[in-house]
């Protein structure tokens, strides 16, 4: 099993930052690839960014590229998602997600394991 908790979330005001962090323990070395998605109300989940635990290859959906940048710390055993120029259309809980492939997976059910989740709330 592996384990994962987000943190950072929060409130910002549009065109500003925040990062989000994934701490991953357990059976880590289970898991190749490491995504970030995220819901926002009535919405289905969506992919947002994705990166190898080996290789640091790095995969993001059209509508971040450019903004978000995600990236490891493998002694941490952390992954983090930093994210700029935030718009209101960012708001949404924002999920890590573990899989055992090296290939990126952009849909939900591609990963095995989640975290709780993490607000990230963007006020015009």
């Amino acid at each position: 099993q592996v384990q994962l908790v987000e943190s950072g979330g929060g409130l910002v005001q549009a065109g500003g930052s925040l990062r989000l962090s994934c701490a991953a323990s357990g059976r880590t070395f289970i898991s190749n690839t490491m995504g970030w998605f995220r819901q926002a109300p009535g919405k289905e989940r969506e992919f947002v960014a994705a990166i190898s635990w080996s290789v640091g290859r790095t995969y993001y959906a059209d509508s971040v590229k450019g903004r978000f940048t995600i990236s490891r710390d493998n002694a941490k055993n952390t992954v983090y998602l930093h994210m700029n120029s935030l718009k209101p259309e960012d708001t949404a809980v924002y999920y890590c997600a573990a899989r055992g492939s090296h290939w990126p997976g952009y849909q939900p059910s591609e990963y095995d394991y989640w975290g709780q989740g993490t607000q990230v709330t963007v006020s015009s």
